[in-house]
């Protein structure tokens, strides 16, 4: 090493050393005869935070000898904070510091761009653009990862377990978790190779080890243990006023107060873990992220990996038409006053204003022909070309723009109701280009794409009174139904009429339990060269349940419930309904649920009470039929059809 770079280094080492110690002093003078109980290094970081102006944490005391455990655990936690927080916590303050002035002020962070309709593909589901995006996205599937943004627990929807356990429907109980690594295992059945497709979970401090013990007590629904990867995000400290101090918790005073930093940290994540980089070196290509509650997800990502293919996208995000206002964020290109563009996902409330001040003075409205705002509404379901992601997380750490969202006591906007926090977005990932990457986008309609549960059955119903889907546990289990008997139907199946229920105040119109699993059929072309729907008739209030990937149906009437499993049958072997197969029997009933069953039934309102199955589960079949009958019973109100 030359003379001078050895005076470089060591001049930036004796820097660090006298901020160091400067920062020591001044936590030193922060504790006063409290700085006896901690070593330089933890004097540091009080040194930091008060410099911040942070002095209030430190602010009455008591002398050594009273809590001196507490005050002990207190400095751990800012160290663990300041080593996990981006930035660490001198630097989430001063950025906490530039937002809330902009929240003050009420400053449209979109200011200054101007908005139009960004590049993109509307599909129709079943249209033959559509099958053969879904072939080519297939043939694109073995160069795929997964990652299932998992955070969260489900205190909103009104259930005090992680979202990903709760039943996708009640039919065969299968779970949100179960249901994504039965899609992955589908698609990586079919997809060209013999690679296996990896999947990364990412759990926060409130879900992880419930995430583990769901997987580790279902043998991680036939997954080898090995694909599956679990990165943990953590918390942030929360801030109590517009100056950013921050929040001590309430009941504690040697506490800060923390809150979720959001999906956002995936990118980050990823990062961190070296899991991107991996992935890149393997030779993926593709990542597919999607959220936690919404059982239509695989049904649209195929179709979506052909547009991202085709189109050359390197960020592709799924979609759905969007009525004008409507209360879900809008896809838009946004070019800046030095012509730079982006294109992202914008807020409805921020949508509007921009539009008056820019392009359209009436804002945002439908367009006559389609009846829907030409600004599709984001789903979060994002697929990124992986090469182009890992160099931009190389530059960025994966360290996501973030925002601020203050709730305020009055109009004056200086007081809070709660204590706020910086928040970021998994969806903003595109605020980090600089340009010269593809962004587009995919829609499809919202019946085959995107029907998530994350509103307690008080908010759903609200939400249905004011025109607005009820995205419910509710609503979710029908859509599943409706959304298989309607691709039935198109394939030319043959109904009974719907019927319409009430559950948890919300009417549903309802024709039969369907439910094709992801063994079954992962394309609308598969699911149409094995199930011959014009010779199929399915009478209102029947159950159908189709597993396994060797099930070829010429012909079915079903008055009742039936099961076709083929989850036994290998190679040549294949379950065959012929034409004249005829099923009747009690079937299963959905019955409206007492209001003090348990909550994953509560918040759906109903249960399937199971009274007669007829279930096929061996090779050609003619009629003779495996059957199982259930009396009605309350203690097997609940049976699943697994």
């Amino acid at each position: 090493m030359a003379n001078s770079e050895c005076l470089l280094l060591l001049y930036f080492r004796l820097d660090r050393h006298l901020r160091d110690r400067e920062r020591a002093e001044a936590g030193a003078r922060a504790l006063g005869a409290n700085a006896a109980l901690f070593p330089q290094d933890e004097l540091e970081i009080v040194g930091k935070l008060a410099a911040a102006g942070q002095e209030h944490l430190f602010q009455g005391w008591p002398g050594p000898g009273t809590d001196d455990e507490g005050k002990r655990r207190f400095v751990e936690q800012l160290l663990a904070l300041d080593a996990s927080t981006p930035g660490g916590l001198e630097d989430y303050v001063a950025r906490a510091r530039r937002l809330l002035k902009d929240a003050q002020s009420g400053r449209n962070p979109l200011d200054g761009w101007t908005p139009s309709v960004p590049l993109g593909e509307n599909l129709a589901y079943g249209s033959e653009s559509f099958c053969d995006f879904e072939d080519l996205g297939m043939e694109e599937a073995g160069r795929c990862a997964f990652v299932l943004v998992a955070g969260g627990l489900g205190e909103r929807l009104g259930y005090n377990g992680i979202k990903v356990a709760l039943p996708t429907e009640s039919t065969t109980k299968t779970s949100y978790l179960q249901l994504y690594i039965e899609s992955i295992l589908a698609m990586q059945e079919r997809a060209p190779g013999n690679g296996i497709l990896p999947f990364v979970i990412m759990t926060s401090g409130d879900t992880h080890a419930k995430t583990v013990a769901l997987l580790e007590s279902n043998q991680y629904f036939g997954m080898p243990k090995y694909q599956v990867k679990l990165v943990q995000q953590e918390k942030v400290p929360c801030l109590a006023d517009a100056q950013a101090s921050l929040a001590l918790d309430a009941s504690d005073p040697f506490k800060l107060q923390t809150k979720p930093h959001g999906h956002g940290d995936v990118h980050a994540l990823l990062y961190q873990s070296g899991i991107s980089k991996e992935w890149a070196n393997a030779g993926v290509k593709w990542i597919c992220f999607f959220q936690d509650t919404n059982a239509m997800a695989f049904r649209s990502i195929p179709a979506a990996l052909g547009v991202s293919k085709m189109r050359g996208f390197h960020v592709n995000s799924l979609a759905v038409p969007r009525k004008a206002k409507e209360a879900i964020g809008a896809l838009c290109k946004l070019t800046g006053p030095k012509g730079e563009t982006m294109t992202l996902n914008v807020e409805y409330n921020q949508l509007d204003p921009v539009l008056r001040a820019t392009v359209s003075p009436e804002g945002d409205v439908n367009d006559p022909k389609t009846g829907h705002s030409p600004y599709p509404g984001n789903i979060n379901q994002i697929i990124i070309s992986l090469p182009e992601y890992q160099k931009q997380l190389e530059a960025s750490k994966g360290v996501v723009p973030e925002f601020v969202n203050p709730k305020y006591t009055d109009s004056s906007r200086t007081t809070f109701k709660s204590p706020t926090r910086l928040e970021c977005m998994m969806q903003d990932y595109p605020r980090l280009l600089s340009g010269g990457q593809s962004v587009g986008f995919t829609v499809m309609e919202a019946w085959a794409a995107y029907s998530p549960v994350k509103n307690s059955p008080e908010d759903a119903a609200a939400k249905v009174q004011g025109g607005n889907p009820s995205h419910s546990a509710t609503s979710g289990e029908i859509d599943i139904y409706n959304a298989n008997c309607r691709v039935l139907k198109m394939l030319g199946a043959e109904f009974g009429p719907p019927q319409t229920r009430t559950f948890n105040g919300i009417d549903v119109e309802i024709t039969a339990q369907v439910v094709l699993c992801p063994s079954y059929a992962m394309t609308y072309r598969e699911l149409a060269s094995k199930f011959n729907a014009a010779k199929v008739r399915i009478e209102t209030g029947s159950s159908l349940v189709v597993k396994g990937e060797n099930i070829l149906v010429k012909g079915l009437e079903l008055n009742g419930a039936l099961k076709l499993d083929a989850s036994n049958l290998y190679g040549a072997q294949m379950l065959t309904l012929h034409p004249g197969m005829k099923v009747k029997n009690m079937g299963c009933q959905l019955v409206e649920s007492p209001l003090d069953t348990e909550e994953e039934v509560r918040i759906r309102g109903f249960y399937v009470q199971i009274q007669e199955i007829k279930v096929l589960d061996k090779g050609e079949h003619r009629s003779k039929l495996k059957t199982q009958t259930f009396r009605k019973s309350m203690s097997k109100k609940h049976r699943a059809l697994t």
